[in-house]
């Protein structure tokens, strides 16, 4: 039940800030609320759920100031790792990073349905890894990371929301892939820099107009998440059957 709740999750089938009940999702995937609990804290040490002793579990809130703050480290630190990459990075690094750009440019980035493919995910997660893998430091290759995963429900939102499907995200690919292999550090993390903030900036200008900032002080519901602005339907719906 964990990938199926982590996909509904992702997929924007539940709203953000949206409580997680343990007794209905006991009920809908017909196992213990152990099990359902188990889940839920996998997922929160994810950053996909948040836990709080008054409301249990919930989805993660849509939070303009979490959504700018993580932005503004993640260019920090990714840029950090990525001019080290440049200098440091040797023949092996740069075959890394020509394979995952491969594998990224040849996987489909949504499904029939317009969600975005879990296999292009895993496919982008890899290349962006492989672009700081060269920074010769593990540490800071792991924080990078970790901020990443922690910007994964923010960007599925972006790309639901906004019009963040209509980027040229091939392009912007091929653009770090290419610098990579010059070795141009300074073009690098100005065009890494774009390519994060890109999508903060969409959101966030949707998250404003639509009053979904859980900082707010009145924030406003919209029900499930909608694509491009169209409300979804209630999983088991009858027209999401």
């Amino acid at each position: 039940m964990f990938e199926e709740l982590r996909a509904d999750l992702l997929g924007g089938l539940m709203e953000p800030g949206q409580r997680l009940k343990l007794t209905v999702l006991s009920s809908r995937f017909g196992v213990s609320q152990s099990v359902v609990r188990e889940a839920l804290t996998r997922l929160a040490e994810q950053g996909l759920a948040v836990s709080s002793p008054q409301r249990g579990f919930s989805v993660r809130p849509l939070s303009v100031a979490d959504l700018s703050d993580l932005t503004r480290v993640r260019v920090q630190i990714e840029s950090l790792a990525l001019r080290q990459s440049f200098e440091l990075g040797d023949l092996a690094w740069e075959t890394q990073v020509l394979a995952t750009h491969h594998t990224l440019q040849r996987t489909p980035v949504t499904r029939p349905d317009g969600s975005v493919h879990d296999a292009w995910s895993t496919a982008h997660r890899e290349f962006h890894r492989a672009l700081l893998a060269g920074c010769g430091s593990p540490h800071l290759e792991n924080i990078a990371t970790s901020l990443r995963d922690g910007a994964e429900l923010y960007r599925r939102w972006s790309w639901m929301l906004t019009d963040d499907h209509l980027r040229d995200l091939a392009a912007e690919h091929r653009l770090l892939k290419d610098l990579a292999l010059d070795r141009d550090a300074d073009r690098g993390v100005e065009a890494l820099a774009e390519h994060i903030e890109r999508s903060t900036r969409d959101l966030i200008a949707y998250a404003t107009e639509h009053g979904l900032d859980s900082d707010s002080p009145d924030p406003v519901g919209t029900g499930p998440v909608a694509r491009h602005g169209r409300p979804r339907e209630e999983p088991g719906s009858p027209s999401s059957a």
